[in-house]
C-alpha cells in the first residue's frame, strides 16, 4: 500500500509543479519495499513514438526463404530430386545468410566484435558480418532518451527533508564507448543522475533549492557531463520538475513570506510618508513667504470640495476683498473694468 500511495503522489506532483505538501512516508522509510523503491526510482524511455522493427524481421524472413529455395532448386537441377541432405544443406545456407546480412535502422549503431575484440561500428542501413567469427553485440539507439529520476527524503544543508523530481534528456553519441566502457550505460546514467541530485540538494539550503531551480539545473548538467562523457553519452538538459516540501515547513515558509511582504509594504509606506513630509515642509516655507499662494490654495481646496459634492458655497464679499492687497495692479485694472482683458 505504501508503494501505491507514493506512486500516486509522484504522478500528481509531476503535473502540478512548484511547492507541494509531502504526505507522511515514515511507514515506508523503514520498510524494505520503500528502500527498494528509492534505489530504483528512475525510468528511461526513448523520446518520440516507438518505431516498428517489422521491416527488419521481414527482410530476414525473406532472405531465409530465398536462400532456402535457391539451394533446393539447385539440388533439384543437379540431382533431379530433393533429398534429406539437400534440405539440411538448404537450412544451413539460409541460416548463414541470415546471420551474415543485417539491417540497422536509421537511428541505430551496431557494435561488431570479431573473435571477442572490438572491430567496427556499423549502420545505419545494410551491413555484413562473418558468421561465427563476428557478432553484432549491441544495437545502440542514438535517439534522445528521457530519464525521470528523483531523490526522496534527501536532507538539505539545513537538515530539511525534501522530495525532488527531475527529468534528464540525453543521447548516445559514441556507440563503442557505450558498449565497451560500461556494462549497462542506461542504468549507469540513471544512478549517476540520482547521485548528482542528492549531492546538489545536500550542499544547499531548502529555500535555495526551492527558489534557484535554474542554478540547480545547470549544476546537475555540468556534473553529469563530466561523469558520463567517458561512456559516450551527451547530456542535453536537466530540468527539475517538482519540489515537495513537508507540510510543517510549508506553513513556516508561508508565514515567513507573509512577514517579508508586510515588512516591504511598511517600508514603502514609510518612504512615501517621508516624501510627503518633505513636500509639505517645502510647501509650508512657500506659503509662509507668499500669503497670496496660501489664499489661492485655500480657494482651490474649497473649489475641489464643491466640485465633488455638487453643492454651493456662499463667499462673503470681505473674503474676496482680502485678495486686493496681494493681487497685481494689472489684475486689479482688469477686475475693475478699466482695461479690457486680453484674448
Amino acid at each position: 500500500m505504501g508503494g501505491k500511495r507514493n506512486a500516486g503522489r509522484h504522478t500528481t506532483g509531476a503535473k502540478a509543479g512548484g511547492f507541494r505538501v509531502v504526505p507522511d512516508v515514515a511507514a515506508d522509510a523503514g520498510s524494505g519495499a520503500g528502500a527498494a523503491r528509492r534505489a530504483t526510482g528512475a525510468n528511461t524511455t526513448i523520446a518520440g513514438e516507438r518505431a516498428s522493427s517489422a521491416g527488419v524481421v521481414l527482410f530476414s524472413a525473406v532472405l531465409f526463404a530465398l536462400c532456402f529455395c535457391i539451394v533446393l532448386g539447385a539440388a533439384q537441377i543437379a540431382t533431379g530430386s530433393i533429398g534429406v541432405m539437400a534440405v539440411v544443406v538448404a537450412l544451413v545456407v539460409a541460416l548463414l545468410a541470415v546471420s551474415s546480412v543485417h539491417i540497422a535502422q536509421q537511428w541505430e549503431k551496431v557494435v561488431v566484435l570479431r573473435l571477442g575484440k572490438f572491430n567496427r561500428v556499423s549502420g545505419p542501413g545494410l551491413f555484413w558480418t562473418i558468421p561465427v567469427i563476428e557478432q553484432n553485440t549491441m544495437r545502440v539507439d542514438g535517439r534522445v532518451r528521457v530519464t525521470s529520476f528523483g531523490a526522496e527524503e534527501t536532507l538539505t544543508a539545513d537538515l530539511v527533508p525534501l522530495d525532488v523530481n527531475a527529468v534528464l534528456f540525453w543521447h548516445v553519441w559514441d556507440a563503442k564507448a557505450a558498449c565497451t566502457e560500461v556494462g549497462d550505460f542506461t542504468r549507469a546514467v540513471e544512478l549517476a543522475a540520482q547521485t548528482a541530485l542528492r549531492d546538489a540538494i545536500g550542499r544547499a539550503g531548502a529555500a535555495e533549492v526551492a527558489i534557484r531551480r535554474e542554478q540547480l539545473d545547470r549544476e546537475l548538467k555540468r556534473v553529469l557531463e563530466e561523469k558520463v562523457a567517458q561512456w559516450g553519452v551527451t547530456i542535453l538538459s536537466v530540468e527539475v520538475r517538482d519540489i515537495l516540501l513537508p507540510k510543517e515547513l510549508q506553513d513556516v515558509m508561508s508565514l515567513e513570506a507573509q512577514a517579508e511582504q508586510r515588512k516591504k509594504a511598511r517600508i514603502i509606506l514609510m518612504e512615501a510618508e517621508q516624501d510627503i513630509c518633505e513636500m509639505m515642509d517645502d510647501m509650508g516655507d512657500t506659503y509662509a513667504k507668499n500669503d497670496a499662494a496660501l489664499r489661492l490654495r485655500a480657494m482651490h481646496l474649497l473649489y475641489e470640495s464643491v466640485r465633488e459634492t455638487g453643492g454651493t458655497v456662499v463667499v462673503p464679499s470681505s473674503f474676496s476683498e482680502g485678495f486686493g492687497d496681494v493681487l497685481g495692479d494689472n489684475v486689479k485694472k482688469v477686475v475693475g473694468g478699466e482695461v479690457p482683458p486680453a484674448l
